[in-house]
């Protein structure tokens, strides 16, 4: 399992340079539409642009998923480690759907709720959460912890491309916080799988 994962990991790896690239190809217009389901006019006085809300639109499902999967630990792991991380998460992370859901409001965006991200930001298919919510226990942690990482991974790719192509100076700060402390996190995931390999 944990060698399906690795090879997953360095594909989303591939795949976020390859999307960071695209991104960026088509962000320099600030009064074009936004791709996806960001079908919206972006004003020439703007003070956001396209990368703004392909970053919000993105990141909404993106901390939407990985909110369920924290909560799925409070039934499933008895790690005080995965819990404690657990918890981290879904604090962090549930404030900042409310922010982002507001931000695309005040931009007249869809939420993105229903946005395709698929795997290149490292989104679980519906597969892959049903069979982690069929575990429990030591065997719950380890793919949650793999699953998380390529969660996190994928996150920290939509975050620096926003750092490098948004123009939104809240949505830059949250890209940033992001950034910094998902990329922490996944320090700590790395040395809690060594643990549990262990």
């Amino acid at each position: 399992m944990t060698t399906t994962y690795t090879r997953r990991l360095a594909s989303v790896a591939g795949a976020l340079i390859a999307g960071s690239l695209a991104l960026s190809a088509c962000s320099g217009g600030e009064d074009t539409a936004a791709g996806g389901s960001a079908a919206t006019s972006i004003p020439a006085d703007a003070t956001f642009n396209t990368a703004d809300v392909t970053f919000a639109q993105g990141m909404v499902p993106h901390h939407d998923q990985a909110v369920e999967m924290a909560q799925m630990t409070q039934t499933r792991s008895t790690n005080p480690q995965v819990l404690d991380l657990a918890t981290r998460i879904e604090a962090a992370q549930g404030p900042e759907i409310d922010t982002l859901t507001g931000w695309l409001e005040d931009w007249g965006s869809d939420s993105g709720s229903d946005s395709g991200v698929g795997g290149m930001s490292g989104m679980m298919s519906s597969e892959d959460m049903a069979s982690l919510e069929s575990l429990s226990g030591v065997e719950f942690d380890r793919m949650w912890l793999e699953m998380m990482l390529e969660h996190h991974t994928g996150a920290v790719g939509m975050a620096e491309t926003e750092i490098a192509d948004g123009e939104d100076p809240a949505a830059i700060a949250m890209a940033e916080d992001i950034q910094a402390s998902q990329s922490a996190e996944i320090t700590e995931m790395e040395q809690l799988l060594q643990t549990l390999a262990g």
